[in-house]
C-alpha cells in the first residue's frame, strides 16, 4: 500500500514527487519510455524560469529524477496497463503483471504523436519514420530528411536537425506555418532547410528503408515526389488517456477535466500536465499542475485515512 502513486515521467510526474516526498509521503512514480519521451526529446528549453542560458529536455529531466530521489521517492520504470478502484482504493497493473494498491493516484500521462495515417507509415516506422528527431536525428547525418508540421515542435526538431543533416524539407499542410515567430526566424536561417507549404503527405516509399515521399498539393492536387532518408513527424498530438477509460471524465478530444484543484470526477484521482485540459501546455504549468496535485493528494489522505 502507498499513498500516492504518480504515473508519468514529465515535469508534472516529478514535481508531484518532490512535493510528495517533501511532505513525508510514500510515494512511487511508475514511469515508461513513452511518458518521458516528450521533454527528453526537446533539445534547448528556453523559457523555464531559473534557465537564462536554457537547458535541454534530457538534463532537466535527470536533475528532476535525482531531486526527487533525494526525497526518497523511487521510480519504478514499468509501463501502467490500467488504473481502477478496489474500494476506498485505487488499483494499478503494471506491464509486469503485477497491481499495486495507492490511497491516491496523479495522472501526469501526458500526450502521444498523432500518427499521418499514410501509405508505408506503419511499414518503415524505425527504418526512416520517426517521431523524435534527438532520439534518431544522428542516424541522418549528412542525409535528407524531412520534418512534417508547422507547429513549435516541429520547428524546434527541424532547428536540431538542420546542424546534422544535408538538405531539410518542412513539409506543413497549409500555406503558413503556426509556430512561434522567435523559431520561424531561425529556421530562416538554416539554409539547407526548404520550406514546403501546402502540401499533404499521400506515401512515404522505399525498400527496406525509406527512400522518399510522395507529396501532394491541396490546392492543385498535383503530386511530386522528394528523395529522402528519414521523415520527422510533427502533426499534433492526442492524449495517453486510455488507461483510465471511463473511469474520470475527459472532453471530446479525450484530455482529462479537472478543477482548479486537479481533482478529476474521480475522488482520489488526480491530473496533471499535457493530459489535462486546459489553454496553456508548457513546461512550467505542468509543473505548477504537478504540486498542486500532490498537495492536494496530501490532504484527500489526510481527511480519508
Amino acid at each position: 500500500m502507498i499513498d500516492i502513486a504518480i504515473v508519468g515521467g514529465g515535469p508534472a510526474a516529478y514535481t508531484a514527487a518532490i512535493f510528495a516526498g517533501r511532505a513525508g509521503l510514500n510515494a512511487v512514480v511508475y514511469e515508461s519510455e513513452l511518458m518521458a519521451a516528450k521533454i527528453v526529446s526537446i533539445s534547448q528549453i528556453e523559457n523555464y524560469p531559473g534557465f537564462p542560458n536554457g537547458i535541454s529536455g534530457e538534463e532537466l529531466s535527470d536533475n528532476l529524477h535525482k531531486q526527487a530521489e533525494k526525497f526518497g521517492v523511487d521510480t519504478v520504470y514499468n509501463e501502467v496497463k490500467k488504473v481502477g478502484l478496489d474500494g476506498i482504493y485505487k488499483k494499478i497493473l503494471i506491464d509486469s503483471g503485477e497491481t499495486i494498491k495507492a490511497k491516491t493516484v496523479i495522472l501526469a500521462i501526458g500526450e502521444m504523436a498523432q500518427k499521418l495515417n499514410c501509405s508505408g507509415e506503419n511499414k518503415f516506422l524505425g527504418k526512416g519514420v520517426s517521431y523524435c528527431a534527438i532520439c534518431d536525428g544522428t542516424f541522418f547525418k549528412g542525409r535528407d530528411v524531412a520534418v512534417i508540421g508547422g507547429g513549435d515542435a516541429a520547428l524546434a526538431s527541424a532547428l536540431y536537425l538542420c546542424h546534422l543533416v544535408k538538405k531539410l524539407y518542412l513539409v506543413h499542410r497549409r500555406n503558413s506555418l503556426r509556430a512561434t515567430k522567435i523559431l520561424q526566424d531561425k529556421l530562416k536561417q538554416c539554409e539547407m532547410t526548404e520550406l514546403v507549404l501546402n502540401h499533404e503527405v499521400k506515401e512515404i516509399q522505399g525498400k527496406k528503408f525509406v527512400n522518399g515521399i510522395l507529396l501532394q498539393n491541396k490546392e492543385t492536387k498535383t503530386v511530386k515526389r522528394i528523395d529522402v532518408d528519414g521523415v520527422f513527424v510533427y502533426i499534433g498530438s492526442k492524449p495517453n488517456t486510455e488507461i483510465v477509460h471511463e473511469l474520470v471524465k475527459v472532453d471530446e478530444q479525450g484530455y482529462i477535466i479537472t478543477n482548479e484543484k486537479m481533482e478529476t470526477s474521480c475522488p482520489g484521482i488526480y491530473a496533471a500536465g499535457d493530459v489535462r485540459k486546459k489553454d496553456l501546455r508548457q513546461l512550467v504549468t505542468a509543473a505548477a499542475d504537478g504540486a498542486i496535485a500532490s498537495f492536494q493528494a496530501r490532504q484527500y489522505i489526510e481527511m480519508h485515512y
